[in-house]
């Protein structure tokens, strides 16, 4: 309470002129940076169709190799693994990303969000196969716990609602929100990761929402060919809109950028890191799911 969250530890040494940030900037609304990468996946696409023919039994697509990356990213570049609440700045004690897939390709069907605590040890033979078992369970009718409290929630007359919600604020600020509230909460993430590539269509830059504390937005869009510089010469090639909304608060531009040049590197040359290119060794038990949800 007032200096502890279940969730974060609060951050030290940091500089004078971001430890103010919060008070001046409020919301994640105007503290959004936003920054987009042009991503070559002539090598990552070679890389997913060997993956494909040596292991037949799991499906790993351009999103999975985004997914994995970020999560090697915030590992090596931790304090990007940071959110806002209660004007102070926090680290996060895990890696947790929120995700979303259609259930069905049909303009009715719900999306299912799901959150997931992720090892960063983890190689990405292993994520592959616990992501393909969470979507599973994620696209099947089963409710989750989330829709069950919704539905129950939704019941309430608007200004109770409201009010539930500005308390449920005011308890986050002050580090009073129990862990089985933000646990299974895809909005209380390091990075929340949209794949709209999947269904066809061009990124977009995200909102932040000022709800939990998710400070990092992705949207992955579709395979395009496009003309590309190259040694002098125009070539054609097939690249990836990756649009990133990032909260300036919790880290400085130059340390994000970075981040976003190593996350390129990985997945533009997936092979290049050991745990991605070598074989899968053995599997461990999986990292927590924390949410299966549709909306």
């Amino acid at each position: 309470m007032f200096g502890r969250r279940h969730d974060a530890t609060l951050s030290r040494d940091v500089p004078h002129y971001r430890r103010i940030m919060p008070y001046l900037m409020r919301t994640r609304t105007e503290s959004a940076v936003y920054f987009e990468q042009q991503v070559d996946v002539t090598r990552t696409e070679a890389f997913l169709r060997d993956f494909a023919e040596e292991n037949p039994d799991l499906h790993a697509t351009f999103f999975h190799l985004v997914l994995w990356s970020a999560v090697q990213v915030l590992h090596e570049r931790p304090r990007l693994n940071r959110f806002t609440a209660g004007g102070k700045l926090w680290e996060r004690k895990q890696i947790e990303i929120g995700y979303s897939a259609k259930k069905r390709f049909d303009d009715a069907s719900p999306i299912v969000v799901l959150k997931r605590c992720f090892d960063p040890g983890q190689s990405f033979v292993e994520m592959v196969r616990d992501l393909n078992a969470d979507v599973k369970v994620g696209k099947s009718d089963e409710k989750s716990h989330v829709d069950k409290e919704l539905s129950l929630l939704l019941r309430m007359p608007g200004f109770m609602l409201k009010a539930m919600v500005g308390l449920e604020r005011k308890l986050d600020d002050w580090g009073l929100l129990p862990g089985f509230f933000t646990d299974p909460d895809p909005m209380f993430v390091s990075v929340f990761i949209a794949n709209l590539g999947s269904l066809k269509m061009d990124s977009a830059y995200h909102h932040l929402y000022e709800y939990g504390n998710c400070p990092v937005f992705c949207v992955i869009g579709q395979v395009k060919e496009q003309p590309v510089a190259e040694n002098g010469e125009v070539v054609v090639k097939r690249i990836v809109s990756l649009k990133w909304s990032y909260d300036e608060r919790i880290e400085d531009g130059l340390y994000a950028q970075r981040a976003l040049e190593r996350l390129r590197e990985i997945v533009e040359d997936p092979v290049s890191h050991p745990a991605v290119g070598g074989s899968s060794g053995t599997l461990r038990p999986p990292p927590k799911l924390t949410l299966k949800s549709s909306t």
